[in-house]
């Protein structure tokens, strides 16, 4: 039974949110991540068999996290408390007994300030391919020879460089990126793609995000990381908005999930310039033929394919005409 009464009303400037959690056999929660992030990019995965206490930079766990069930995991969605969730937990109840999953699912109303500063014990430094670190906002970290420093606070937005999904496709980044080249993030969330890409040397990288509040989070992490001179950040549904100013990009980013990527993929080649790249992640391993064969159809064809537990990124280029 779902309480009626998880809604809470405005606190002044503080926003209030309604948080969707589910929580499933930790065997199952890519799928129920899938799920969960077709309804909103404002996740939180709570997964206490991934903690490796060999990354744990000389930091004390608490013991209620040594102890906690690692049998199960949870995912949750934030919502602006005044919207009506009805509908998304319809979709999220619908999926989950499509794909055989039985979560329990709880809602509840959430002060943002909270939600916000919660999670920030478990989030510490992470190298990601060959230079880059992600770093966040709050964490000291010395860099190391030739580190690429990304520093983040994420708030409510998705990316942190954590997830295979955002690993996978910043893996790819590191590769294909060449100086002053022209990059475009669809779905940027919290802005690490963008903001990466200009560190590793691209010339203009141009965010985009339909939800506003990631689109304010990728403003500040600009702002942190001192990238304003090369990045920006607006809100799209997709490639709707998007700026052609200056011509096609030589690398998109999409971070996203299979059945969005496969929406844009009648039009992203037209924003691709003839020797660009394509980076698709957030694809579930059992979804990828399908965005292969969306993209093949829209122009593109598979450059490689890289997979990280049950998830795949590609690197697509441009068919010629």
């Amino acid at each position: 039974m779902i309480d009626k009464d998880y809604v809470c009303a405005d606190r002044g400037t503080v926003r209030e949110w309604t948080q969707i959690k589910v929580t499933v056999p930790t065997e199952k929660l890519d799928t129920l991540t899938a799920v969960m992030s077709m309804v909103s990019n404002n996740l939180m995965i709570e997964d206490f068999s991934d903690i490796d206490l060999n990354t744990c930079y000389g930091e004390l766990i608490d013991e209620s996290i040594l102890n906690a069930d690692t049998s199960h995991a949870s995912v949750s969605v934030y919502l602006p408390a005044e919207d009506n969730c009805a509908e998304q937990l319809e979709f999220i109840r619908d999926r989950l007994a499509a794909s055989g999953i039985e979560g329990k699912v709880e809602v509840v109303g959430v002060n943002e300030e909270d939600w916000a500063d919660s999670w920030k014990q478990y989030y510490k430094p992470i190298r990601i391919g060959k230079r880059v670190v992600v770093v966040p906002h709050w964490e000291r970290y010395d860099a190391q020879g030739d580190d690429i420093i990304v520093r983040m606070d994420p708030g409510m937005a998705f990316g942190t460089g954590t997830h295979e999904t955002t690993r996978l496709v910043m893996q790819l980044l590191e590769d294909y990126t060449k100086k002053d080249c022209r990059l475009l993030d669809v779905g940027c969330g919290s802005g690490i793609l963008a903001i990466c890409g200009a560190k590793l040397g691209a010339g203009l990288c141009r965010a985009y995000d339909i939800d506003p509040v990631a689109v304010r989070v990728a403003q500040d992490n600009i702002q942190i990381n001192d990238v304003q001179d090369k990045v920006s950040c607006d809100e799209s549904d997709l490639l709707a908005s998007v700026s052609r100013e200056g011509g096609e990009y030589d690398i998109i980013c999409a971070n996203i999930v299979a059945d969005i990527i496969i929406r844009m993929a009648g039009d992203v080649a037209s924003y691709l310039k003839d020797d660009g790249v394509l980076l698709a992640s957030g694809i579930i391993t059992s979804r990828g033929d399908d965005v292969v064969r969306a993209l093949e159809d829209g122009g593109l064809y598979v450059i490689e394919r890289r997979e990280d537990n049950d998830w795949c990124a590609f690197a697509f280029g441009k068919k010629r005409s």
